[in-house]
């Protein structure tokens, strides 16, 4: 669908350029997983780019929906750019997927160093452009020539020599970046056995060619991908070599070096960074650590996956911890000569918003994906997790109702891809525990379906939170730091007190009857609140049952569900 050029770089470029990568990402994605032979022959940096830019979408996605709720407007672009930066920072995947992450906080550290300027002009993003192949060149320990950081070079010294508007600037960045990567099998001995240019670099410059779009309207001509060519996208034009067996490459870095890729989220301050950028270092190869204010992505390709991982603990905190074995085909590998590990018959993949219940899925035998306060999981990543169950048949819990749609996306992605999908509409992680509770792998799919959303269905769901601004609410006007008790998915209480309020709510609940009353507590929950939920059911309501969870950093103080 054509769109309005934009003339300068406001807020709703943003939002445009995010929206435009995603779309020639996802076109472009099966082509440039089938040209990836640096730093490993993994077969996945289209995927890992695209995941990457569909989380910096869905951010901006967000900031855009906040402020249409509340009647104020577009944001500022300081806002859509910060988003934008955080949404690939939090969703980067592998190396490729890291390093656009900091292209993005690079550049969005220039659009919103003034954070109240509506727009920036083609200077702006000449600095942006810059800033961001200068700080993506810093967080890779030891930067590679002909690779996706030298095509951002070329991109920005291209763009530093333009004159004129965003467009002009945009173009020129593209032509420049365009240029670089058609050489850069010149500068990898492996890119030039493979007979192909630089994946992470093809990717970059689809990223380029949006930006492009964004100012003038018009996309860009094809990119190279085989060497010395140009053809359209398609898997099919890459040569023979491109995806030869790894051991075919034999001197190309990553066939003969570590074993794992291991990457977190750490939260970590500067100079713990810095030292854990030491010992990653000494452990391994392809380090990457990228974003900063206290939120970093560390990846990085070790034979001591447990090593990297402590090494994070000591650093800060680490979460959203990935480990890929890249000798047992856990990732998409260009290697065709590995035995597949046989499907499994059934399985279940559930949202879950705190480790403490990803610990209790996973437990009772689900694949989980852990969406932590404000972060929702992108499509891209449930579908990853539908192909890490390995199964023929999966059964989806979102257990959110505003994944939906997200989920439903999924589920079709995965369809197409041979996996039978169904998506049971659970909008509370309480509602996945009590369909999980009756799943029965043996049983007819169809029956099992049926069984569990019957039990979803059947389970009313509520949370007790704190309230972070003033807003009108379906049981009043609230005020921040306000104890609020939502009722499946609507505010029915407005309290101060969470012990309060959840009794509150509890009664209400079991007003209507039940048998088994579910209790999952946050970090933030009293200490005692349990207890006395606890004891208020077991005085007053016969024959209802309690069971207690904890869910660790789940957003809500406090979640109950009633059966």
């Amino acid at each position: 669908m054509a769109h309005v050029p934009q003339t300068f770089f406001d807020a709703l470029a943003v939002r445009t350029w995010c929206g435009l990568a995603l779309r020639a990402l996802g076109r472009a994605r099966e082509e440039i997983d089938a040209i990836n032979v640096y730093p490993v022959a993994d077969g996945d940096t289209g995927t890992n780019l695209y995941l990457t830019a569909e989380s910096a979408a869905a951010a901006v996605e967000a900031v855009f929906d906040g402020h249409d709720a509340h009647g104020s407007g577009k944001p500022a672009l300081a806002d859509a750019a910060r988003a934008m930066a955080h949404g690939a920072l939090i969703g980067a995947r592998g190396n490729s997927g890291t390093i656009l992450a900091q292209l993005l906080r690079g550049m969005a550290q220039v659009l919103a160093a003034d954070g109240e300027t509506a727009h920036t002009d083609g200077e702006g993003l000449r600095l942006a452009l810059r800033h961001a192949a200068d700080s993506a060149r810093q967080a890779v320990a030891h930067p590679v020539e002909g690779t996706v950081l030298t095509v951002a070079s070329a991109a920005a010294d291209a763009a530093g020599a333009a004159e004129g508007d965003c467009g002009t600037v945009a173009r020129a960045a593209y032509d420049g970046a365009r240029a670089a990567l058609a050489a850069t099998p010149g500068q990898l001995a492996v890119l030039e056995r493979a007979g192909v240019v630089d994946a992470g670099g093809r990717g970059l410059v689809a990223v380029l060619g949006a930006l492009v779009e964004t100012f003038t309207g018009e996309a860009p001509r094809a990119v190279p991908v085989v060497s010395g060519t140009f053809p359209e996208a398609g898997p099919a034009e890459v040569s023979e070599a491109a995806t030869a067996a790894p051991d075919e490459c034999a001197d190309a870095p990553g066939t003969d070096g570590p074993a794992f890729e291991v990457i977190y989220l750490l939260e970590a301050g500067d100079t713990a960074v810095a030292r854990l950028r030491e010992r990653l270092d000494e452990l391994g190869d392809s380090l990457v650590v990228v974003g900063g204010d206290g939120l970093w992505n560390v990846h990085v390709h070790v034979d001591d996956a447990g090593a990297a991982v402590e090494a994070g603990i000591e650093a800060g905190r680490p979460y959203r911890i990935r480990i890929t074995h890249f000798g047992l085909g856990d990732v998409h590998t260009t290697g065709a000569e590995r035995q597949p590990r046989e499907r499994a018959q059934r399985a279940v993949v559930a949202v879950v918003p705190g480790e403490g219940l990803a610990g209790l899925y996973t437990e009772a035998g689900a694949t989980t994906v852990l969406a932590r306060p404000g972060e929702p999981p992108a499509s891209g990543e449930l579908v990853e997790a539908v192909r890490r169950a390995h199964a023929r048949e999966v059964v989806l819990l979102p257990n959110d109702a505003d994944l939906r749609h997200t989920a439903a996306a999924a589920a079709e992605q995965a369809r197409a891809e041979g996996i039978r999908v169904a998506l049971i509409p659970t909008r509370s992680a309480v509602q996945g525990i009590a369909a999980l509770a009756v799943h029965e792998p043996e049983r007819r799919f169809d029956e099992d379906v049926v069984q569990m959303t019957s039990a979803a269905g059947a389970t009313r769901y509520a949370e007790v939170a704190v309230a972070e601004r003033q807003s009108w609410t379906m049981a009043g006007i609230c005020q921040a730091g306000d104890v609020l008790g939502l009722i499946d998915g609507d505010v029915a209480v407005i309290g101060s007190d969470v012990t309060v309020t959840a009794e509150t709510v509890l009664d209400r609940m079991l007003s209507a009857g039940g048998e088994l009353v579910t209790l999952v507590l946050g970090d933030e929950a009293p200490e005692a609140v349990a207890e006395h939920l606890e004891t208020r059911v077991r005085e007053s309501y016969l024959a209802v049952d309690t069971v207690v969870y904890r869910g660790g950093r789940q957003g809500a103080v406090l979640l109950i569900g009633v059966e």
